[in-house]
């Protein structure tokens, strides 16, 4: 079985087309307009089209996701997505089966099924990029919370909020590529347009003092927060996907700063990188049309 499997994020879209044994037979990536839903509709669409062997679409997406009913109550870093039900549209434009899942959540059952996680009970999945996501497996279930929103990691606080506000100070503004960017260009008087994530690292391992104090802090940030979920969840292993784990220093580096908090845990990277979103979300198409085969069975 294939499927057109899709992984979307705010400025950028994955596309692929995988098998039911987990396999990535072709995919190709796009840059996207920030937050246009109508041009990431517009690619899925000839996607489909151009592959017309796919028998179903499997989709990540960032926000608040209903994975039963299809609807995203919130589009994350894609707004135009707010209180718009994907399933039902894609279904009706492709007549095809159409499921869709958090991408956070993705990632973590692509681990689970492919990847490092597969024994695992209890484990957690922190997603850094554009933003900071994240996912709860415990109990051997995925946890998706009341409100669709469990595992949202990023609006964890890293420090005491001040009269700024308190989303301020949560891993969303601080741990994430975008916050670098931003922190930089204020340093140094220059437009965030003029610098990247991996600019503000190149001159962190240049040994600029700006972008060492900034990476570091960055790094204090997130281990604060590993070690608020440790003794939250106590979970056999916390994963680390999104762009930052191109970094191939980044789970040294972080274990590193994590040796001050005095917390033994085992940490790793995701399994399958940039691939994981459409892993995991061709898995949960698979387990919402299960037909008896072995490999459709849950992990």
């Amino acid at each position: 079985m294939k499927l057109a499997a899709f992984d979307i994020g705010g400025t950028s879209l994955k596309m692929g087309v995988t098998t039911d044994l987990g396999e990535i037979v072709k995919k190709e990536q796009v840059e996207v307009q920030q937050s246009s839903g109508k041009e990431i509709l517009e690619h899925i669409l000839q996607w489909v089209k151009d592959n017309p062997d796919c028998e179903g679409i499997a989709i990540s997406v960032p926000g608040h996701v209903d994975a039963v009913s299809g609807t995203i109550f919130m589009g994350g870093t894609v707004r135009d997505f707010d209180r718009f039900n994907i399933v039902d549209w894609l279904a009706k434009e492709t007549s095809l089966p159409v499921t869709v899942e958090n991408d956070a959540h993705c990632a973590l059952l692509a681990e689970r099924w492919l990847g490092k996680a597969q024994s695992m009970a209890d484990f957690l999945m922190i997603t850094i990029g554009t933003g900071v996501g994240g996912a709860i497996f415990c109990n051997n279930a995925l946890v998706h919370g009341k409100g669709f929103s469990a595992g949202e990691f990023g609006r964890m606080l890293t420090s005491r909020p001040a009269s700024d506000g308190v989303s301020q100070y949560t891993m969303d503004k601080t741990c994430t590529m975008s916050s670098l960017r931003e922190y930089y260009s204020l340093h140094m008087a220059c437009s965030q347009e003029e610098v990247s994530g991996e600019d503000v690292f190149a001159k962190y391992d240049e040994g600029d003092p700006i972008c060492s104090r900034l990476v570091i802090t960055f790094y204090q940030d997130i281990c604060a927060a590993i070690y608020n979920l440790a003794h939250i969840f106590d979970p056999e292993c916390i994963f680390f996907g999104g762009g930052i784990t191109a970094r191939e220093q980044f789970l040294e580096e972080i274990k590193f700063h994590l040796a001050w908090f005095g917390l033994e845990i085992k940490l790793d990277t995701a399994t399958h990188g940039n691939d994981s979103g459409m892993l995991g979300a061709s898995w949960h198409f698979l387990q919402q049309h299960k037909d008896g085969d072995k490999n459709h069975q849950a992990p």
